[in-house]
């Protein structure tokens, strides 16, 4: 979005920090005002070596989209790098790679820094990065933690050498009079039985709960389950293998087993045919399919008091219904209800899929269960009820599809049949940042994306091997980007959500389009978006203040009102009592000399069309980018026309001429609004700030926002801003 005039970027963006993760592509921003915001730097030198490919699209790939979505970061080249900035990323664990592609329409060739070493065995261009933080310190690495070894065994199914990989417990101790209960834990199709360990996090979390008293010190046997006979695989070859190598105990009240996806399958089939081997079974998105040992696809009364009897704990575990395995739980978990089986169900995740950021909170829940007095039976705090889940039929109705949880699904039509490479680009990322999130083709030759979006409103559009196309199926439209399609999450989980979910049809303020005849050259007939507040009077004796409020470069006078949410803004504060009633202009900016441009013809054009104030102290002016370079202009030139003054992602410095002390008696309060160092005017409104402190002009420096120079910094900023207008 190009919303500022020519200002000089990015000189004083923060250096990169020493490397952050084992990658030393990847570093924390130093000097940044915000924690946790990191930068990718790909050498370009490095690129075609490590892919054949002369690297005209580089990215950087990883989960960073909303519910560890895997997502795609373009990034640009500047002095013989690749670099993309991302942040703040939550206290957590992510997974990336490195891709570059010929063109749009080819395909990407994935790759890593081959200075760092390998970490992910099914997956040999990814790498992985820790970001520590609150929420995170089950992740975190503990000193003195337990130790992995692999084993080999002799595999009668295979009939080869055959390998697991084991966790002891800190403090492991072969000669303990009492044997180390056992969990054994089998790997998804397509997934390496080392994943647990190097996508999985397990160490760290068996590690943790195991310090912290919340686990019973236990032997875990990452076992592989790439075989056809699972039975045999498991309780003749691995099983005995285990208690040979370590001192475990050979009793099924020691013994548990869980899996994700094909491996939670192959936990819960060894629940049925082998029934008295494990006391404790676990299901990570998974199912139960297949004659169950009976020939009806059903368990029998018979078969579930023997389940019962023998087992201490079945628990089922699924992220939200972007995971593939979601119905398949739902259908396990009455399968299971409807024969008696005792289990207990975990719900769904809301915040994450079928990935490992679901997988691991499944593995600290279920060994915190396991070989320990049942505690609290029911799902963990904040899951959902297991409940059928399916999307409309495609092509039916307006996109996106919303559901009640905020999980957003995207879908094309069938256009784009034949592309290679679809993806929705929006304001997803991270403070607002804008990945392009990859969608899957379907079989009619639709595209579709679905993922958890946390409330606020959003701004899209679809890019087809490169080219931008506007969402067809969504009736919004933003007049200074035609591609764009906007969408609403309602809900007040963040401040966003909170104040751009509509209020009561009856508690909402009216928008109405002003005509008013402009300054600029050839076009002399121009028009502002007006909101007046419920109850508007306009033969009230007191005349309403009014709040003056200005686009971006790029933009126009529609952008407020259909990318900014700024009615639905002002809707909620004046419903919470936190705003006066005012009378809001926001007029086109664009093409003319705008101190003139407002002070002569969009007041003029107020004024004479609504009941409102032509008092400086009853007015109020702001802007974001090149509106608050407009903004500033005014309040230079005119001093006490405007006596609130508002610049959101601001530049320019206080004139030589400027008259300060009529700025100062005539301005109630001048408050400046930054992006973080991710917004390219970042460095412009720190010199702007250092203009006005030494020339004395009275000011506030609001505190900074996370994001780039985006919309989510401006909505911040203008929520911040309304409720200190005309106060007093």
């Amino acid at each position: 979005m190009a919303t500022v005039a020519a200002v000089g970027a990015t000189s004083l963006l923060a250096t990169q920090s020493a490397a952050a993760a084992e990658d030393p592509w990847v570093g924390e921003l130093l000097n940044n005002p915000i924690a946790d915001v990191y930068r990718f730097t790909v050498p370009n030198a490095a690129v075609e070596p490590a892919t054949g490919v002369a690297g005209s699209v580089v990215a950087v790939e990883g989960n960073f989209a909303p519910g560890k979505t895997w997502t795609t970061l373009n990034m640009g080249s500047s002095g013989g790098n690749w670099s993309s900035t991302i942040g703040p990323l939550e206290p957590g664990f992510y997974y990336y790679q490195y891709s570059a592609r010929p063109s749009w329409g080819e395909d990407a060739v994935p790759f890593r820094n081959p200075a760092s070493p390998q970490e992910v065995t099914s997956n040999p261009a990814m790498n992985t990065l820790f970001v520590p933080g609150p929420g995170a310190e089950w992740l975190a690495d503990v000193p003195e933690g337990g130790a992995l070894e692999e084993i080999s065994y002799a595999s009668t199914v295979s009939d080869e050498e055959r390998s697991a990989l084991v966790w002891t417990p800190p403090g492991y101790d072969e000669d303990r009079a009492e044997p180390y209960p056992v969990l054994y834990l089998l790997q998804d199709e397509g997934q390496s039985y080392r994943e647990w360990v190097e996508l999985g996090r397990l160490s760290q979390i068996l590690d943790n709960l195991t310090v912290d008293g919340d686990a019973e010190p236990m032997v875990v046997v990452m076992g592989d389950g790439e075989v056809d006979d699972v039975r045999d695989e498991v309780v003749k070859n691995l099983v005995p293998a285990a208690e040979d190598a370590f001192h475990i105990s050979d009793d099924a009240e020691d013994r548990a087993i869980a899996g994700i996806g094909r491996g939670a399958d192959q936990a819960l089939s060894l629940l049925v045919d082998a029934t008295k081997e494990f006391s404790n079974v676990g299901s990570f998105s998974g199912g139960l399919e297949g004659d169950l040992g009976n020939g009806s696809g059903k368990i029998s009364k018979g078969k579930a008091k023997q389940i019962n009897d023998a087992t201490d704990l079945i628990r089922l575990y699924v992220g939200n219904v972007t995971d593939p395995s979601y119905n398949a739980t739902v259908d396990l978990a009455d399968k299971l209800d409807a024969a008696g089986v005792e289990f207990q169900a975990d719900g769904s995740d809301p915040e994450t899929g079928g990935t490992w950021d679901t997988w691991q909170k499944n593995l600290h829940d279920f060994a915190q269960r396991v070989f320990q007095a049942p505690g609290d039976t029911g799902p963990s705090e904040g899951h959902l009820p297991l409940e059928p889940h399916a999307l409309p039929a495609p092509g039916t109705t307006p996109t996106p599809w919303i559901d009640e949880n905020g999980v957003v699904t995207f879908e094309t039509g069938t256009e784009f049949a034949d592309a290679n490479n679809v993806t929705v680009w929006g304001n997803f990322g991270p403070a607002g940042s804008w990945p392009r999130t990859p969608m899957t083709k379907q079989d009619d030759g639709r595209w579709r994306l679905t993922m958890p979006v946390e409330s606020g409103s959003y701004y899209y559009k679809f890019v087809v091997e490169g080219v931008d196309h506007k969402d067809q199926t969504n009736p919004t439209t933003v007049l200074s980007e035609r591609n764009w399609s906007t969408f609403q999450v309602p809900g007040d989980d963040t401040l966003r959500g909170e104040y751009t979910t509509p209020v009561a049809p009856e508690a909402r303020g009216d928008v109405e389009v002003m005509n008013y005849t402009s300054s600029a050259n050839g076009n002399p007939e121009r028009s502002a978006y007006v909101w007046t507040p419920p109850g508007y009077d306009a033969e009230r004796e007191e005349p309403y203040p009014v709040f003056y409020l200005q686009h971006g470069g790029g933009q126009t006078w529609t952008d407020w009102i259909e990318v900014g949410f700024a009615a639905q803004i002002l809707d909620n504060h004046y419903a919470k009592g936190e705003i006066v009633p005012m009378v809001v202009v926001m007029a086109n900016g664009n093409g003319v000399n705008f101190p003139n441009e407002i002070t002569q013809r969009i007041t003029v054009a107020a004024e004479a069309q609504y009941n409102v104030s032509d008092e400086g102290g009853q007015r109020a002016l702001a802007g974001l980018s090149m509106g608050s370079g407009h903004t500033l202009t005014t309040l230079w030139a005119h001093p006490g026309e405007f006596a609130y003054i508002g610049g959101m992602s601001a530049f320019g410095s206080v004139p030589a001429g400027a008259d300060v002390d009529a700025i100062n008696e005539g301005t109630e309060l001048i408050r400046i609004y930054s992006g973080d160092t991710q917004d390219f005017t970042y460095g412009a409104t720190l010199s702007l700030i250092d203009s006005m402190t030494n020339r004395g002009v009275e000011h506030e420096f609001a505190p900074i926002i996370a994001g780039p120079h985006s919309w989510d910094v401006w909505q911040k900023s203008l929520i911040d801003f309304l409720p200190r207008l005309f106060q007093g």
